[in-house]
């Protein structure tokens, strides 16, 4: 298991990679309004492995390569086609490389070699798309278990990263799915691990020109949520927080068998949400989607979109696209569920409210100024009433607009809640706007002007409301690549925020969410870094 200081030792293995460092926290005069940070949003798309698993080959990708781009997902946003576990049979030639069956992985065109990977990936580029593999961290992968298909051994990375994640980007992939199978039976530190297959990725990203997009799988045993963000100095990440929705089966039994649980989706949305840790580009996965596979009935599948858009979780389906209903592709392409997901806040919903066991509210603040995404959640075997508040949002008693943000049907609100009645295990998800409550600003506790570089600045007496405080930061990087800080909440490590360059701008502003004492109690918060230069913090802003 990992130590409680792995957060500590992980430091020193990122300063060797994409370390940016930290600059002064320079006050500067009266300057224009800050502008938002770019930050990338959840990545949308789709993965064999739920549907698949170990039988996974060209032709079934290029299928579903064709589905997406065809039936309005690609359109929606959905870009990726991830082969998963199953893809390679564990063999390396006499150096090491990897060997691919060339029956599974044929040539689609003329003068393409069979047994290479980049002939798939070329076939889902010219559809406009972006390709994803798979490996493990450790010696083995995930196929080893029983599943469809026959058992692969030996299908993991470990002690040949460089080499593997260099091939990856030779051959043309976009993202890079990594497990934990192997290094779990091998009982290795993950935050050790993963900082090591973050620097082959960035070195194959240097070396190639072609950046992999990292997804960590590491199934939330080691709450990758305290040291996943900017593990090994990796600008992107997304990191699982649990074990499968789908669960293996035993082998030879037909995909129809393989089926969805509804509980078992709600389980993995609460172990999902860590909103301390989502930010700047980095998010909280709670598994592939199941959305449209058997097990689930129209309305569980309407809820399940509304969990994954207000987590604000990656958007990967598992289902077969070939055999999706109308209603399915209406639910993943719904505009405004896939606008709350992709929301450039990167934001994760928080629960504001919970009047009787099973009966809640879920609020995801949103980048538009007094605007929220609100789920009013059901969870009881029985219908019940459940209200929200103005005030649980973080927003004044000014009657608010709110919208269903399934149909975008204007809805009517009295005094200073909105009230409906849920049946038994459903929700609705409302569009709500309002003003904020006004928040409150810092500058750093020195005085203006130049601190040494690896100085922490510090934010002191800083208040906050009851519940978890949402803190805008206003920084600049006049620097082209992203700079990145550890953020501690009264002397305990929180998070790493990255911060994208300001480029033209004279300072650019992300947000978080951070635990805080409310009332009275100032809290002090410290950004630093082991690294030079970083981002200039000039203000923080707390509601």
């Amino acid at each position: 298991m990992r130590s409680r200081d792995a957060h500590g030792s992980l430091a020193k293995l990122t300063a060797e990679v994409l370390c940016f460092g930290f600059a002064s926290a320079a006050i500067l005069a009266a300057q224009p309004a800050p502008q938002p940070a770019s930050i990338p949003p959840p990545p949308m798309g789709w993965s064999s492995w739920n549907s698949f698993s170990n039988t996974v080959d060209a032709h079934n990708v290029m299928e579903q390569a064709r589905a997406m781009a065809a039936n309005g997902m690609k359109k929606a946003g959905y870009v990726y086609v991830n082969i998963d576990e199953g893809w390679w049979t564990g063999t390396r030639d006499a150096q090491g490389n990897i060997v691919v069956d060339p029956n599974q992985w044929p040539a689609l065109a003329p003068g393409e070699r069979p047994g290479d990977m980049s002939n798939i990936v070329r076939f889902i580029h010219k559809l406009g798309l972006k390709a994803g593999i798979y490996t493990d961290a450790g010696a083995a992968g995930c196929s080893m278990y029983p599943d469809l298909g026959p058992k692969y051994f030996h299908a993991g990375s470990e002690g040949h990263y460089h080499q593997d994640f260099l091939q990856f980007a030779r051959w043309g992939f976009d993202y890079v799915k990594v497990d934990w199978c192997g290094g779990d039976n091998e009982h290795l530190d993950p935050a050790v691990q993963y900082a090591q297959v973050a620097r082959a990725i960035a070195r194959a990203g240097a070396l190639t020109a072609h950046p992999l997009y990292f997804s960590i799988c590491e199934w939330g045993k080691n709450s990758p949520w305290t040291w996943a963000p900017n593990v090994g100095g990796s600008p992107a990440n997304i990191w699982r927080t649990s074990g499968d929705i789908v669960p293996p089966i035993v082998a030879g039994h037909e995909h129809a068998d393989r089926k969805a649980s509804f509980t078992k989706m709600l389980a993995n949305f609460d172990q999902g949400i860590h909103p301390q840790a989502q930010h700047t580009g980095y998010y909280n996965d709670p598994d592939m989607m199941v959305l449209g596979m058997p097990g689930l009935t129209e309305e569980q599948n309407r809820l399940h979109m509304a969990l994954w858009a207000i987590s604000g979780a990656p958007l990967i389906a598992g289902a077969d696209l070939t055999k999706l209903t109308q209603a399915q592709l209406s639910d993943f392409t719904n505009p405004s569920l896939v606008a709350i997901d992709q929301d450039p806040a990167g934001l994760q919903a928080v629960k504001v409210s919970e009047p009787t066991p099973g009966v809640q509210v879920w609020s995801k603040p949103l980048a538009e100024t007094g605007k929220r995404a609100v789920l009013l959640l059901n969870r009881t075997p029985s219908a019940a009433s459940v209200s929200v508040k103005w005030t649980d949002l973080g927003l004044t008693g000014t009657a608010p607009t709110i919208h269903d943000a399934w149909s975008g049907e204007s809805l009517q609100a009295s005094g200073d809640a909105y009230s409906t009645t849920l049946p038994a295990g459903d929700g609705v998800l409302l569009l709500i706007a309002g003003k904020d409550l006004p928040a409150a600003t810092y500058k750093p506790s020195e005085a203006a002007g130049e601190v040494l570089r690896t100085h922490p600045v510090r934010f002191a007496d800083v208040r906050a409301r009851p519940g978890l405080a949402r803190i805008q930061i206003v920084y600049r990087n006049p620097g082209p690549k992203p700079r990145f800080a550890t953020l501690q909440v009264n002397g305990e490590v929180v998070t790493t925020v990255a911060f994208p360059p300001t480029r033209t701008n004279p300072a650019s502003y992300v947000w978080i969410q951070a635990n805080l004492n409310p009332g009275d109690s100032g809290n002090t918060l410290d950004f630093s870094t082991d690294c030079d230069p970083g981002p200039v913090i000039q203000s923080i802003a707390v509601q």
